[in-house]
């Protein structure tokens, strides 16, 4: 088995290669810490309300368990 790609089929599988990349190259873009920054306080927020919910919440044992 030739281990060569056709011109064409090597030509395609780096477009798509530089395709798949370019998603984690937009996250690489002046600016997209601001939105990492948000991502992450919003994930705080939350843990912090669930942390909240589940301490006001009394817990319940079962009898006998």
């Amino acid at each position: 088995m030739d281990d060569e790609l056709d011109p064409r089929e090597a030509a395609r599988d780096r477009r798509r290669d530089h395709d798949a990349d370019a998603a984690r190259r937009a996250l690489m873009r002046p600016g997209m810490g601001k939105v990492f920054k948000q991502i992450l306080d919003r994930q705080a927020r939350e843990a912090d309300e669930i942390e909240a919910r589940s301490s006001r919440t009394p817990t319940r044992h079962r009898p006998g368990g």
